[in-house]
């Protein structure tokens, strides 16, 4: 064979390795950033119609295949990065925050422009997509430039010197591609993410409760190991925890795919957590076990409960979490444990734990102050100390979650 035909050869395959080198990091991210789970609906990967539900109405995740009438086959790299970093779109309307831009705009212009290679890539669908649903003046875009001047939009991230490596990996991903704020970070009245020593101390929506992932001993999970971490992530559960809601398909669609290394490096960090994070209160002291309502939900536990999560809220390894000693057991806010009692719970499958264990519903067997005084229990029981559960509080998520 010729010397020019095999250097024609040998260039050609190079290129090729690259451009696949490209799109396969750009696969992997878009499943760092968790890009299925708002634009993969009924009308096929990538090809949007998602519902997203905001305490201010109904938005829809977006077509983002390579069609080119109803998605972003048009679309120039730069446009897409705008877009994912800044919350403007191609023609230059501003998207709604329910895009984690604000999150997104921590991430490298490498990492975004690997997205976009990835994305050309996956089969075109044809589907549009009427993204805004917010009743009037909400549906007005024109309150986004006002919305963006409020809250922080710009990079947050940067290289801490003082770090490891996998330490500031860790935080990369946290507050880049994973855009773990978005949910697990307060929001002011706007609806931004709240920040400094409100990072990652929770938050809730869609009557979940986002626990607090700082390194908080008590609230967050500095009392976790690194591996406790590390199989929550990849598999939904550990000893204290089981993913569901939200979280369960965040598992099951992003982190359970994530590399060893990534899940390690965002372990390290978490389980580190910020030089200046603030630590929680004093825990209140336990309510009283005598007390007409713990003396009721202990009855309640001993009947419905105790079965799975055994006499000593120490529950099932591998199958039902422990309660004792479990930081979203004494949260301030008890919505996700109200709801997972009223309504029951199906934790998520995936390929490192294929049996997602369920939590029965007792909503119908249960009024809501036997709600509160069971959750009252568990959550003063065993060395737990937290508030007391309002009843009315109760009767409020109930009624909500009979209108989802």
């Amino acid at each position: 064979m010729k010397p020019v035909l095999i250097a024609a050869l040998l260039a050609g395959t190079a290129a090729h390795a690259q451009d696949f080198n490209a799109v396969e990091k750009g696969r992997k991210l878009a499943i760092t950033a968790d890009c299925a789970a708002c634009h993969t609906g009924d009308a096929g990967e990538f090809a949007g119609g998602v519902p997203l539900e905001t305490p201010f109405g109904t938005l829809v995740g977006s077509n983002i295949t390579p069609d080119q009438a109803t998605g972003i086959g048009r679309w120039t790299k730069e446009e897409f990065r705008r877009a994912v970093k800044s919350g403007k779109a191609a023609d230059g309307h501003l998207l709604y925050p329910a895009m984690p831009y604000t999150d997104y705009a921590n991430m490298t212009d490498a990492d975004v422009d690997a997205i976009y290679d990835y994305l050309q890539t996956v089969p075109a669908v044809h589907n549009e997509v009427e993204e805004n649903q917010l009743p009037f003046p909400l549906n007005m875009r024109v309150a986004l430039y006002g919305w963006n001047l409020v809250n922080q939009t710009d990079a947050t991230y940067e290289t801490n010197p003082d770090k490891s490596e996998e330490w500031n990996k860790g935080r990369y991903i946290v507050m880049g591609p994973g855009h773990c704020a978005a949910c697990h970070s307060p929001r002011n009245l706007t609806g931004g993410e709240k920040t400094g020593d409100d990072f990652l101390t929770g938050a809730t929506l869609e009557n979940w409760h986002a626990p607090d992932i700082t390194a908080d001993p008590r609230l967050g999970v500095g009392g976790w190991s690194e591996d406790e971490i590390i199989a929550y992530l990849k598999t939904g559960h550990n000893a204290y925890d089981t993913a569901s809601g939200p979280m369960a398909e965040e598992v099951a669609l992003s982190s359970s795919k994530w590399s060893d290394g990534d899940l390690a490096s965002v372990a390290a960090y978490l389980k580190e957590g910020e030089v200046d994070a603030p630590a929680s209160a004093k825990a209140p002291d336990p309510l009283d076990a005598q007390s007409a309502s713990m003396q009721a939900g202990a009855a309640i536990y001993g009947d419905r409960c105790s079965a799975c999560h055994a006499a000593d809220g120490k529950g099932v390894a591998g199958l039902y979490p422990r309660l004792s000693g479990a930081p979203l057991v004494v949260a301030d806010d008890p919505t996700s444990l109200g709801r997972v009692v009223l309504a029951g719970s199906q934790a998520g499958a995936t390929a490192a734990a294929p049996t997602g264990p369920v939590m029965p519903s007792f909503g119908a067997t249960l009024d809501n102050a036997q709600v509160a005084a069971v959750l009252d229990y568990i959550r003063n029981s065993w060395g737990n100390a937290a508030p007391a559960v309002d009843t009315g509080d109760m009767a409020s998520l109930r009624k909500d979650l009979q209108t989802q």
